[in-house]
């Protein structure tokens, strides 16, 4: 639901813009409004389900989103799109950290790669399935429909339910970080503002400059509280594992670049190719399948070999396929410009997410899975965000330039540029960061099942008892 939700908004962003008014920056708020919530308060959702269980912590968000989900279905205005957007995402916070806490609990060590790859599979297929299901939806009936998709969805997770465990970590606190969760929420709220709005020109130069330094100020403060605090939602001493450490880095890297381009992808692919909804959302399908039918095996791979080749190598295959979209341009082929870059860009998706989630969680103790899964959904969330803010304008795309295709085309190619130099940054840091589990010695495994453990080196004497 999170994942479709984060996806399916852009194919519907001209249709949007068309309906209720706004230019790019009030396209970029659309989906900025819920990253900043979903954000800034995903590690307060993860620390909740620790304290209080994280099965019962992920229905409350689920039913929570569901009912954004409506209030965004019928939003009379812009303000008030973005308003509801920005309530969906505090029920995304409470949802999103507990799934793969639910999984990395509820699954013994030897099937947990595997059922965290069918995890990633699902979720890709989510993200790439998005602007195929709405793209028709907004072809077929209105925008509005995107929303309601939740509805059958979370449904059917109320009713599975009594078939998951519930799990919480015993040695959580019993306070909760509101000081923290309001510091995050301040502090990315203001920086988006003064991201967004300088660059559109819209905002008087003082109050940009302004809300740029209240957010880097309240970021500060976020730190400085999450350092000193008996209860932190953000337990800062799991950053010393080097491994957690650089797969958040590469996480970081590869989401802002995902974040940009499926922000312009879809919209590009409408004003400059003049593809209607449903041909922008189809044209990225090829990545449903390749996701569905690669992640698991990326994980079984990852397990058998280490996950420092695949989070190098995926990583790049994502750069090279952003680098083939800056064939994509007015009057190109799909076969030819489009689906090749999709394909690469998917192939290497797939080896990339279900390792650097497995990565992420073997990191750290157990009993911090819905901690280390919040942080790593913080770092993608906040990538993405920052991403979308910021990309348009390095490229040189604001105010209506999307609705101009020459401009607009000018900055999509800059933009993936861009995005494939930080895909290209990610596996530099997994290659140099990420070390491969050690492997245990099959003669050492036997020790403690009843069977005789060899040892290595010439057989000790015997002593005298006295000795």
């Amino acid at each position: 639901m999170a994942l479709l939700d984060s996806t399916v908004v852009n194919v519907a962003l001209p249709s949007i813009g068309k309906d209720l008014g706004g230019g790019v920056a009030g396209l970029q708020w659309v989906v900025t409004a819920y990253l900043i919530t979903l954000s800034s308060l995903i590690l307060l959702g993860g620390s909740l389900g620790d304290l209080f269980g994280r099965r019962r912590i992920f229905l409350i968000g689920t039913v929570w989103f569901s009912a954004a989900s409506v209030l965004c279905a019928a939003a009379p205005t812009l303000g008030m799109l973005i308003a509801a957007r920005a309530v969906q995402g505090v029920g995304g916070a409470l949802l999103t950290p507990g799934s793969l806490a639910i999984i990395e609990a509820s699954f013994v060590p030897e099937d947990r790669n595997r059922a965290i790859g069918a995890w990633s599979g699902l979720g890709g297929v989510a993200t790439a399935i998005g602007p195929f299901v709405g793209g028709w939806l907004v072809s077929a009936v209105s925008w509005r429909l995107i929303f309601l998709l939740n509805l059958p969805l979370a449904a059917t997770v109320l009713l599975a339910s009594r078939h998951v465990p519930e799990s919480s970590d015993p040695g959580s606190g019993h306070q909760v970080d509101g000081l923290g969760a309001a510091l995050a929420a301040i502090g990315l709220a203001a920086l988006t503002y003064a991201l967004i709005e300088g660059p559109s020109g819209t905002a008087n130069a003082a109050v940009t400059v302004l809300s740029a330094l209240i957010g880097v100020a309240a970021l500060f403060g976020f730190f400085v509280v999450e350092r000193g605090s008996r209860h932190p939602m953000l337990r800062l001493d799991i950053f010393r594992s080097r491994q957690f450490t650089a797969a958040n880095l590469v996480t970081f890297a590869v989401y802002a670049a995902l974040g940009g381009v499926f922000f312009l992808l879809a919209v590009y692919l409408q004003q400059a190719l003049h593809y209607s909804p449903v041909e922008a959302g189809a044209a990225l399908f090829p990545l449903t399948v390749i996701m569905l039918l690669l992640s698991a095996r990326a994980g079984e791979l990852s397990q058998r070999i280490g996950p420092r080749l695949p989070m190098t190598l995926g990583p790049v295959i994502v750069g090279l396929g952003l680098l083939l979209m800056v064939r994509i341009r007015p009057g190109a082929h799909y076969v030819s410009t489009v689906l090749p870059a999709v394909i690469v860009f998917g192939l290497g998706l797939s080896l990339t997410v279900a390792p650097l989630t497995a990565t992420v969680l073997a990191a750290v103790d157990q009993r911090h899975a819905g901690v280390a899964s919040g942080v790593n959904n913080a770092v993608a969330r906040v990538a993405g965000l920052l991403a979308v803010a910021i990309l348009p304008a390095l490229a040189g795309i604001s105010g209506a330039d999307y609705q101009n295709a020459s401009v607009f085309t000018a900055g999509f190619h800059t933009a993936v540029v861009i995005s494939a130099g930080l895909t290209f940054a990610g596996a530099l840091v997994a290659f140099a960061g990420i070390r491969n589990p050690a492997r245990e010695d099959p003669q050492l495994a036997a020790c403690g099942t009843g069977r005789s453990c060899p040892v290595s080196g010439p057989p000790l004497r015997h002593l005298p008892a006295d000795r």
